[in-house]
This record gives structure tokens, sequence and C-alpha cells, in this order.
């Protein structure tokens, strides 16, 4: 096992419409994608894209959409340790304007405890707090073992506060912010007071605000995509969380700048496409989007 990633699978149905009908109508949308879906489960493709397949422990039906998931997982050779569900979850996404649109139907009654996993050559963890059980466990667990742990707080979830005193790099959103009711350096004062050595904030098109050791708050500007070249930004944060971890594992001794600037190229090749199928770039496409794009003006 060369890394472990956890979360909630999904099966993504993302479609571009000019609106979506009501009451007794019908639309034709523009065009459409299925590709697998959830924020540790993306990741974990883009992570498998990048040159690292990793091991996914996620949650898995036995019914048509995960035999479906399970053919994807394959294709990029990721190893899938499932936890049982009675029904597969399903997403459908409308991007529109730079923003989405998001219908979720999710199945997190796991029948069974989560499984126990040879942890034997992982060098990194990455979890989205959706299976929090499993996320606690394996994050002391790492943690321990000295493994790299890494969190996408796209939201505060039950024991995110426990869970965060065992993460080392923890990268959290807006929405995780407001639930705390901080503002970004507050966040990361807040990662911080846990013990967290590299925390951050991804602010959408202002970048990431990040901080390393005892260091000062640093940001990164995102990338300036032209408005007309974005197609879809969902999934775009999971790819930057895959990216960072590949490119972790790829060179450990590398700087933590290196590697998010790595991520936010990953991300800006990703807004270009429809659906997290298209989106999950190779080496070659982060490296042409980091010598296409100069940084987003303040």
């Amino acid at each position: 096992m060369k890394a472990l990633f956890i979360g909630q699978a999904y099966i993504d149905i993302t479609f571009l419409a000019d609106q979506i009908p009501t009451g007794d109508e019908k639309a034709i949308a523009q065009d459409y994608a299925v590709s697998f879906g959830g924020n540790a489960v993306t990741a974990a493709f883009c992570c498998a894209k990048l040159g690292t397949a990793p091991d996914l422990l996620c949650s898995l039906a036995d019914d048509w959409l995960a035999r479906m998931f399970l053919d994807m997982a394959a294709r990029y050779g990721i190893s899938v340790h499932g936890r049982k569900v009675r029904e597969s979850s399903l997403s459908f996404i409308m991007p529109h304007d730079g923003k989405r649109a998001i219908v979720r139907c999710r199945d997190n009654d796991f029948l069974h405890p989560f499984p126990p996993l040879n942890l034997n050559g992982c060098k990194a963890l990455h979890l989205d707090g959706h299976m929090p059980d499993a996320a606690l466990h394996y994050a002391k667990t790492c943690r321990e073992a000295g493994i790299l742990t890494s969190l996408d707080g796209g939201a505060v979830r039950q024991n995110t506060d426990e869970l965060l005193h065992f993460i080392d790099v923890p990268i959290v959103s807006e929405r995780f912010c407001e639930q705390l009711k901080l503002d970004i350096p507050g966040t990361l004062a807040y990662l911080r007071a846990h013990g967290c050595p590299v925390g951050g904030v991804t602010a959408g098109h202002r970048g990431l605000y990040w901080y390393e050791g005892h260091g000062p708050v640093q940001h990164m500007p995102s990338l300036a995509v032209p408005k007309e070249k974005v197609v879809d930004t969902n999934g775009a944060g999971d790819t930057f969380h895959g990216a960072y971890v590949a490119a972790y594992l790829q060179n450990p001794e590398g700087s933590w700048e290196d590697h998010f600037r790595f991520a936010r190229a990953a991300s800006a090749h990703a807004i270009q496409h429809l659906g997290n199928e298209a989106s999950m770039p190779t080496r070659e496409e982060v490296l042409a989007a980091m010598a296409t794009w100069p940084e987003r003006e303040e």
C-alpha cells in the first residue's frame, strides 16, 4: 500500500443546462458526464492519474452503480476496500457561471465496522471526514507510525475537533471557517492550536491561505484561467487535495509551497473540463497549466 484514502463514494451525474425544470416541465441539457465522485474518492483518482495509485476505503453497496464504480477504480489501478451500505450514493450536479448546484442522495448507514487494513509501505493518509470512526482510527494509527496525515476539511463534522489533533496537513474550506464562526486568520490559528504542522484555507478564485510550522500566514493566488474557459468547478478542490498528496508521495523532501503550486495547477486544469473523469490531469497537463496561466492579480 502506497497511500490510503478514506471517504464517501458517489456516482456523479454532471450536466450543463440553462435551468432546472420545475413543476410539469422538461428541458434538454447541452452536455453531461457520468463519473466517480466524493471528496476523498475524487482525490484518490487524481492521485492515481498523477502516477501513484492509492488504496481506497469507501462506502460500497451491492448494486449496479457500485459495480460501475469498481470498474472505474480498476481502470485507475485503485484497490477498493468497501464498507457495506444498502445503496450507492448519487450526486446530480449542475455547473453554471463558475458555481454549481448539487442534489445528493447519500447512504452513510454503514452495515458493518470499518475493515482492518495492513498499512505496511503506506506513506500518506488522506481523509474527508465522512467516515468518522475510520478516519479517527487510521489518523491515530498513521500518526503513531510516522505516516503523513491529510484532511479535506470541506465542513466541520462530528469528530473534527478531535481528529485534527492527529492531522499533519488539514486544508479546509471557507464553509469550514463559517461553521466555526471564524475568519480565515482565525481558522488558521485554530488549526495551529490543534498542533497541525501545515494548514490552509482554500478560498476559491482568491487562492490558498496557508502556514507552515511557526511561520507567517502566506497567500498563494489562484491561476488566472480565463472565465470563458471555466466549464465546471465541481471537484476542483478534491483535485487540489489529490495533487498535493501525489506531489508529496513522489517527492517527500520537497517543500509544501512546491506541492501546493503543483496542486493549484492541477485544479486550474480541472475546471476547464466537465465531470471528474475528464477533469483528472496527467503530470504533463499540470506542468502545462503551470506554464500557461499566470497568477491572478489581487
